[in-house]
């Protein structure tokens, strides 16, 4: 596997379940590649930051309980 394809498996994995060769072939690639393995860290880091920043927006949205 090249830094190419583990990006793309990283990057497709936020939006679907990778397949059980892909999961396999992923996680040999990170454990010799530094680079993907930041990658992949960050990656979720994103994804994890932009979920609880739409939650807060999500909060902040709603009207606070007893006002309308």
């Amino acid at each position: 596997m090249n830094c190419d394809r583990a990006t793309r498996l990283i990057s497709e994995s936020q939006d679907r379940l990778l397949t059980a060769g892909e999961r396999t072939v992923l996680e040999v690639h990170t454990w010799t590649c530094v680079g993907c393995r930041n990658f992949k860290r960050q990656v979720g880091f994103l994804r994890q930051a932009m979920a609880a920043f739409a939650q807060r927006h999500d909060d902040d949205e709603d009207p606070p309980m007893g006002r309308v």
